[in-house]
């Protein structure tokens, strides 16, 4: 069995490599094992998956995905940590099913990368959390699945449905891409440092494309939409159609009510919307 990372360990690692966790990485290290076993375990992977995970840090969740047999793609800015990384993994079992990318997530296409990752499991940084994970699911179509830990809020925010009061761009963004669901609350105590918000768990499974509607032509809808939430869609989306007349005409096309806010729609209406402008 794998040994997993405590907090005294995760403190000595960061003594070593002179590590003072910063906020502007969103570096929050997981350092309670339970919470990582809890993590593999609802991500599913297994042995013959190709997992990708961004942001390893000192490689808590990255021990216990090797311990499943699966092989591990880790994507690790911080050359510091990513130098150490394969250190970590080799006094510990399972360093010939990693690799360790130095790069920016945010950047990354399919050549970056050994293998054609098959989930995402990470633990990401608050700030570009949803970003991350919308340029993932676009560069790497072999993605099928993932679970990641995010803000609470943010959680909420990529798993809401429409008519919620965190429904949003991410939500939309996300549904193009298939089924988002908040799976499980994270303590901030499993953290070191402690961070000054709460945790939680999203999973997501791709599915089929929800339309024939270019996803740039889609989002670029969504875009408009919510940039004035308060407003009417005929309003909200007159920049994008050119004028609120031509706004009303294409949602009329689309068989949606021009008095319609955007947070009342779903992915496949906000596609008949684009379907409607050609």
């Amino acid at each position: 069995m794998t040994e997993l990372l405590g907090p005294a360990e995760i403190r000595a690692l960061a003594a070593e490599l002179d590590v003072r966790p910063t906020k502007k990485l969103g570096q929050n290290f997981v350092h309670d094992p339970n919470t990582v076993r809890r993590i593999v375990d609802l991500s599913g992977v297994g042995e013959g998956d190709v997992v990708l995970e961004v942001g390893p840090g000192l490689g808590s969740l990255t021990l216990g995905l090797l311990a499943t047999g699966a092989e591990v793609v880790a994507v690790e800015i911080d050359p510091v940590l990513a130098g150490r990384l394969p250190n970590t993994v080799a006094e510990r079992g399972g360093a010939e099913r990693l690799t360790v990318v130095r790069a920016d997530a945010l950047r990354i296409t399919v050549e970056d990368l050994p293998a054609r990752p098959t989930a995402l499991v990470a633990n990401l940084p608050y700030n570009v959390a949803v970003p991350v994970v919308l340029h993932l699911l676009a560069g790497l179509p072999s993605l099928t699945s993932g679970l990641v830990m995010v803000q609470t809020e943010v959680a909420d925010r990529m798993a809401a449905g429409p008519g919620s009061r965190t429904y949003g761009v991410p939500s939309v963004k996300l549904a193009w891409y298939g089924k988002a669901r908040k799976v499980a609350a994270v303590p901030r105590a499993v953290f070191w440092p402690v961070p000054n918000v709460d945790s939680a768990l999203v999973a997501f499974e791709r599915g089929d494309v929800v339309s024939s509607v270019e996803r740039e032509r889609l989002f670029a809808v969504v875009d408009a939409a919510f940039s004035q939430r308060r407003k009417t869609l005929r309003a909200a989306l007159a920049s994008w159609a050119g004028s609120a007349e031509r706004a009303g005409e294409l949602l009329e096309k689309a068989g949606i009510d021009p008095k319609t806010r955007g947070e009342q729609l779903d992915v496949h209406q906000f596609a008949r919307i684009a379907a409607a402008a050609g």
